[in-house]
């Protein structure tokens, strides 16, 4: 793989770390928040959905600026807010200051699932496209991982009851870097093209390796004539029916397996078995090194064993592991094997799910409207986040099972939709994507 599209994959991907941090970091601040800020279960579920919205309205609004700036430029002021809201975060003096900053962390993560997916697609050659773009999930783990273990160590230092200031404040230092990385990758060529910047594009693929350049614009051209006329395309229902509702129910089952409920109050789960704090931080690193593990797994076999594949391999053991943490809480026994089920849980999703959802995505809708269609399915997944971290914790209160049955239901419908409706896309071309998935089963 030519330097300049490492580099490109490298930086466009690691936004997917700062995701990842995010997404997890919350998890080792709960505990404080609640006892700094006097918080019910209700409030606590919030506080912590509180970046969800945001993210909700990131996913929202990113597409039409990454449509009309491209997904490099937009990102750069992503990065900006990802330090904002680190900092934000830290020097809180109230939860509404705490909130605000938790909101703009969300607009970032929310914005940032959309473009830097968009851009890692629009880059990628299409035999590898799954395994390139699969990065942003690997971002995403690592993220994770790194927040767990970042909540140990800090858990370790004993900073007292504001010590979840340090674990939010040190976001800091990969948001800068990333910042600083974005200066250095070009605009994806395939989004030159379409503003009509084709002396800009050719240069971008030559830098990128690209063996047969004319062949590769002539395929911009061939897709893009309509964006090439001077009209302007629309996501509409009438010509993209069947990459919106793809993109909707992959987003929507994502989340009703429970994944990020679980990543928010894991140290929460662990303590309701009778697990101490540091026990429970010390868990979330084996949860999150578990995460990492299966999604390098998972990427080295995409674009070999397909995403419908990888969907219905998971979707299995997603039931069977949800369904022993059920039965855990359910009967408060066997509290020695809920480690094991997590474990099994993670290892499930991270094979399945959370490689394949950004993959599908960024590859079902046509390039003028792929930051939009992005957008339509990463609000999706953030709006039934947002749901579901609301109504856990109070769910959990009066029934800490509840919540694992509807997940593994879920899951048991994700197969059979997923079995019967969902093309298989690896293999295929970005600008033959519109006509094969409306023809393929």
């Amino acid at each position: 793989m030519n330097s300049s599209l490492k580099r490109g994959v490298f930086v466009g991907g690691l936004s997917g770390l700062l995701f990842g941090f995010d997404t997890a970091v919350i998890a080792g601040t709960t505990h404080g928040l609640a006892q700094t800020f006097q918080l019910s279960p209700t409030i606590l579920g919030l506080t912590v959905s509180s970046a969800l919205w945001g993210t909700l309205i990131g996913a929202l609004t990113a597409g039409v600026p990454g449509d009309a700036f491209g997904a490099r430029n937009c990102l750069r002021a992503i990065a900006i807010m990802y330090v904002l809201s680190g900092l934000g975060c830290f020097f809180a003096p109230n939860l509404d200051v705490l909130i605000t900053a938790r909101v703009l962390a969300g607009l970032a993560v929310g914005a940032s699932s959309v473009l830097a997916p968009t851009y890692l697609a629009e880059i990628a050659p299409a035999q590898v496209r799954g395994k390139l773009v699969g990065v942003f999930q690997l971002n995403i783990v690592v993220g994770i991982l790194v927040a767990y273990f970042s909540n140990y160590i800090i858990g370790l230092l004993d900073l007292g009851p504001q010590e979840w200031r340090w674990k939010f404040g040190v976001t800091t230092v990969p948001s800068v870097a990333l910042a600083a990385m974005l200066y250095a990758i070009p605009n994806s060529p395939r989004w030159l093209a379409v503003k009509g910047r084709i002396d800009e594009a050719r240069a971008v693929l030559g830098q990128m390796g690209n063996t047969d350049i004319a062949q590769e614009l002539a395929g911009y051209a061939r897709q893009h004539a309509t964006a090439a006329a001077g009209q302007k395309v629309r996501l509409s229902w009438a010509r993209h029916a069947r990459p919106i509702t793809l993109a909707i129910l992959v987003a929507l089952f994502n989340q009703l397996s429970g994944i990020n409920a679980i990543l928010y109050y894991l140290n929460d789960i662990f303590a309701a078995a009778g697990f101490g704090k540091v026990s429970s931080d010390l868990q979330s690193v084996i949860i999150g090194a578990t995460n990492l593990v299966f999604t390098l797994l998972a990427l080295s076999v995409i674009d070999r064993v397909g995403r419908k594949t990888l969907l219905l391999i998971g979707s299995v053991g997603l039931v069977a592991s949800l369904s022993g943490v059920a039965f855990i809480e359910l009967t408060a026994s066997y509290q020695a094997l809920l480690l094991p089920m997590l474990i099994g849980f993670i290892a499930s999703f991270a094979f399945s799910q959370g490689a394949v959802i950004w993959v599908y995505i960024a590859e079902v809708f046509p390039t003028e409207v792929r930051a939009r269609g992005q957008g339509l399915g990463c609000s999706t997944h953030w709006f039934m986040d947002a749901l579901i971290a609301s109504a856990f914790p109070v769910i959990a209160a009066h029934s800490k099972g509840l919540p694992f049955v509807v997940f593994a239901g879920a899951m048991v419908v994700q197969f059979f939709v997923v079995f019967k409706f969902f093309p298989e896309t690896k293999g295929i071309a970005l600008e033959d994507m519109e006509q094969s998935i409306g023809h393929r089963a």
